[in-house]
């Protein structure tokens, strides 16, 4: 179908640098001669608190990030998946995965379900809920220059139910940009991911933070592309230095030949 490139970056409280970092990412994947490029979750900014991550929201039509990014877009012709923050009407905000398309358009937008509320030993405290607004309802896959993708981001990673039930609506890719934390990413990143590939026979990407955002909060990076054999063809580490991609070769050939030799869905529909 066509090269797909997912990106690591470390983002801050700077949407500035931030963007900085995308437009690098841009580049580096219209060189590489990726048909779209895949983001992480939360891209415009990483707070260090839950007042300074809804002090620094800002509508689409008013966030430099946003607008910076739908440039490079449109000057590239290059379609990006990119994880960002949006105003929520009682006063937190809203985790939000947008598709801008080649033309700079922002076509598609998912709002993130499930909220990371959690207490891990060795790792920070978090509760997400406190300053983001849950989303209501999966997206339905929709067509791209790489496949029909399915938008999910980072801890809804750890309900199959979406993954199911977005390929019950046919997506080819699902995507799980995220900001994993060291602790949860070293002990389940690569086995979650490599598990939604197998169980749905579909392409996963997940576009991952890495290093340090502030004093407070760290990213477990691994960025990676895995196919729907449960095989992962592309990735990155988790030391950040500078903005990154890796590419893969979205195969349709392999995915009709996964469904056809191994069909699960005519199975999982009996049931």
């Amino acid at each position: 179908m066509g090269i797909a490139a997912v990106g690591q970056l470390c983002s801050t409280a700077s949407m500035a640098t931030n963007l900085a970092q995308c437009q690098t990412l841009v580049r580096k994947a219209v060189a590489a001669g990726a048909k779209a490029l895949f983001l992480p979750e939360a891209s415009d900014y990483i707070g260090s608190s839950a007042a300074e991550t809804i002090s620094l929201v800002r509508s689409e039509q008013e966030s430099e990030f946003v607008l910076g990014l739908q440039k490079e877009a449109r000057q590239a012709g290059l379609p990006i998946n990119v994880g960002i923050h949006e105003p929520a009407s009682d006063g937190r905000v809203k985790n939000t995965l947008i598709w801008i398309d080649e033309k700079g358009a922002i076509t598609h937008r998912y709002q993130k379900i499930h909220l990371f509320d959690v207490d891990i030993d060795g790792g920070p405290i978090l509760k997400e809920s406190s300053s983001v607004e849950k989303g209501m309802g999966i997206l339905p896959p929709f067509e791209t220059p790489v496949g029909r993708v399915g938008l999910s981001i980072c801890f809804d990673l750890r309900f199959p139910e979406i993954s199911l039930a977005l390929k019950r609506q046919n997506a080819q890719i699902i995507t799980y940009p995220s900001a994993f934390t060291v602790p949860t990413g070293r002990a389940h990143w690569e086995t979650l991911l490599r598990a939604r590939a197998i169980e749905t026979q579909s392409y996963v990407i997940a576009a991952a933070q890495a290093g340090p955002h502030n004093e407070k909060r760290r990213s477990y990076g691994h960025s990676m592309i895995v196919n729907p054999w449960g095989e992962v063809v592309a990735r990155l580490g988790d030391e950040y230095q500078e903005p990154q991609i890796a590419v893969a070769d979205i195969d349709m050939d392999l995915l009709a030949k996964r469904l056809c030799s191994m069909p699960l869905g005519t199975i999982i529909d009996t049931v």
